[in-house]
């Protein structure tokens, strides 16, 4: 049943559709003075920080002056991989030590900010918004950072995520931080804080984001005119009576965090890794993963722990905004990979019910969900290895010498995963829309059949509001592959899967990356799509395919391949690309004589029964 908009939703939905445009607008207007200033950006953070493990003097090197240098540095994302413009900045557990690095304010674009589990101090700045106006995560956790949180950060009003949790700040917490209006995760807890705790606007948050600050008072606390009244509490009677009193919290509190801050030292100490986090769930070793599949052999986190070496980042094979990708080897020899999730607002119930219902989604071009584990507040999902990695590493980070993929194994590819992404949009129960379709979910197995991950977690990872565009949330998926209408709808649909996937079939086609192409002329500096779209207006498209494809006997495919990719991405309206399920029928047609598809599952969807594919939402 549709239910009708009522004026105060349609207003809100206008407002953040400007709120949207407004900040792309605004950063767009940046780039002119972008490249010079985000290099020296870099170059003070560098130079601010004490760097013990040697990550950045090895990492970020200046003397390369190419375009777009930067954004090859680790822990750096830049909004185009040709253009020197800072997107976010990722530093946790670098043991990195100095304070906070004002230099920021010369990543004038930037949006994520993570320099959680280091061992910073001092303050934060008060003009904070002047250094980091447009940020929409920050994480400054687990460090040691004192004084009062300024009132300044409510100024940064883009602010999504926001986590101050185990430092030692003392003072209240803001009220003013109760208006940002787009907070969905924020977390204050194990600090020295006073006062009452903000009445947020659009947002219920539990007691656990306080835990730990003794002076804190409202709800979901205690009342703060009931804490006044009770002369055991702490903080509050110690400030009515003064003297001795006063003094024994005080100095109670001073050796809770002076021995915190020994114990943080010593776990840096004996953590030259860095994965600190690992090292937390040790005690929970004990725990038992929960296996979708019988056939699987029963295992522990401490199985986990092991085959991975602790979760070492020597074991990393790849990240995104949903989490991070270890490679694990158990000890019969069988490889798997284990997933961490980025922080998710769900309950131990939830979770769980959440993976009870992935666990059931298989189909034969999904990458297995094998199970998962919850330790602690870490969210750990097993998946089947797929040893030849993924098409966007075999399309476009091949080593030396090694060959590119042929035409038949492409359509392969094609075909397999139009199948699945096919079966999730309208045979899956529930149905799903991925969200994130780019080169680098489409993994390839021993035999390079396409077996899609990360499907179902935009759910998982944004339970607040699963339609609005990653824009707005702070979930940047890959660039190049967005649909257009995104900044303008803020909605998530089939469609937009659709032209994300034609993105994917341009890659195969043309062997070109989606944020910038090799071959195009000097003078354009725009990305794959636009590149198509002005070959397609010129009528030179055949220009568009993979010199290493032409004329091997399979040029009329390849041409047809390229004008279905057309119909996904360029089409003057999203309900003009053909829906996944045709697209997989076209494509199943192009590559019939290969024989891919012996056994078809996708069943037609039923056009009379009154579902309407754009008005599906993720996992609904």
């Amino acid at each position: 049943m549709t239910v009708p908009l009522t004026k105060m939703a349609l207003d809100k939905r206008a407002l953040t559709t400007f709120a949207a445009i407004l900040i792309y607008l605004v950063l767009s207007c940046a780039v002119c003075s972008a490249v010079q200033s985000d290099i020296d950006c870099l170059k003070s953070i560098k130079d601010s920080f004490e760097d013990p493990l040697n990550f950045l003097n090895t990492t970020w090197k200046f003397d390369n002056q190419t375009e777009g240098f930067i954004c090859k540095f680790a822990g750096i994302q830049c909004w185009h991989p040709d253009e020197t413009r800072v997107l976010s900045i990722s530093l946790p557990d670098m043991r990195l030590k100095g304070k906070f690095p004002r230099g920021l304010k010369n990543c004038t674009s930037i949006t994520s900010l993570d320099l959680s589990s280091n061992e910073l101090h001092g303050s934060i700045p008060n003009d904070i918004s002047k250094i980091i106006g447009f940020v929409v995560m920050l994480d400054l956790s687990s460090n040691n950072f004192s004084g009062e949180i300024p009132v300044n950060l409510a100024n940064c009003s883009f602010l999504n995520s926001l986590r101050l949790d185990d430092n030692q700040f003392t003072g209240p917490i803001p009220a003013e931080i109760g208006l940002l209006g787009r907070l969905k995760n924020f977390n204050v807890a194990n600090n020295r804080l006073t006062g009452a705790v903000p009445r947020f606007t659009n947002a219920t948050f539990p007691a656990e984001i306080y835990a730990n600050n003794a002076g804190l008072c409202g709800p979901p606390l205690t009342l703060c005119e009931d804490i006044a009244k009770k002369p055991r509490t702490g903080i509050i009677v110690g400030a009515a009576v003064g003297g001795v009193t006063l003094g024994a919290v005080l100095l109670t509190i001073g050796m809770f965090l002076y021995m915190r801050k020994i114990s943080r030292k010593r776990k840096n100490a004996d953590d030259p890794e860095g994965n600190k986090w690992a090292k937390s769930i040790k005690g929970s070793k004990a725990i038992q993963l929960s296996m979708f599949e019988k056939s699987t052999s029963k295992m522990r986190l401490s199985d986990l722990m092991k085959a991975t070496n602790n979760f070492s980042k020597n074991n990393i094979v790849g990240s995104g905004r949903t989490g991070t990708f270890y490679k694990a080897v158990l000890d019969d020899g069988t490889s798997l990979m284990v997933k961490r999730l980025q922080n998710t607002q769900h309950s131990e119930k939830e979770f769980t019910s959440e993976m009870a219902t992935l666990g059931n989604v298989k189909h034969r071009n999904l990458v297995p969900l094998l199970g998962f584990c919850m330790a602690k507040k870490e969210r750990l999902l097993v998946y089947k290895d797929m040893p030849n990695g993924t098409l966007h590493d075999r399309l476009h980070s091949l080593s030396e010498g090694e060959k590119t993929l042929e035409w038949p194994m492409r359509m392969k590819i094609a075909i397999g995963a139009a199948k699945g992404f096919a079966w999730l949009h309208h045979n899956c129960n529930p149905r799903i829309i991925h969200r994130n379709i780019s080169s680098k979910c489409i993994l390839l197995d021993v035999e390079y059949e396409p077996k899609i991950s990360d499907f179902g977690l935009a759910r998982l990872m944004n339970p607040v509001d699963t339609h609005l565009s990653t824009f707005v949330n702070g979930e940047f998926g890959d660039f190049g592959y967005v649909a257009p209408e995104y900044a303008r709808t803020l909605m998530a649909t089939p469609k937009g899967d659709v032209y994300s996937f034609g993105v994917v079939l341009l890659e195969l086609v043309t062997g070109e990356t989606p944020t910038s192409v090799a071959k195009a002329p000097e003078t354009f500096k725009g990305n794959l799509v636009e590149w198509i779209t002005q070959l397609s207006g010129e009528s030179k498209l055949q220009d568009a395919i993979d010199h290493s494809l032409s004329s091997k006997g399979y040029d009329s495919e390849i041409f047809q391949v390229l004008k279905v990719a057309c119909r996904c991405v360029l089409s003057a309206a999203p309900k003009e690309r053909p829906t996944m399920f045709e697209l997989y029928q076209l494509l199943r047609a192009i590559g019939e004589r290969y024989h891919f598809t012996t056994d078809d599952d996708i069943m037609m969807p039923e056009s009379d029964s009154g579902f309407q594919m754009d008005e599906l939402i993720v996992a609904q």
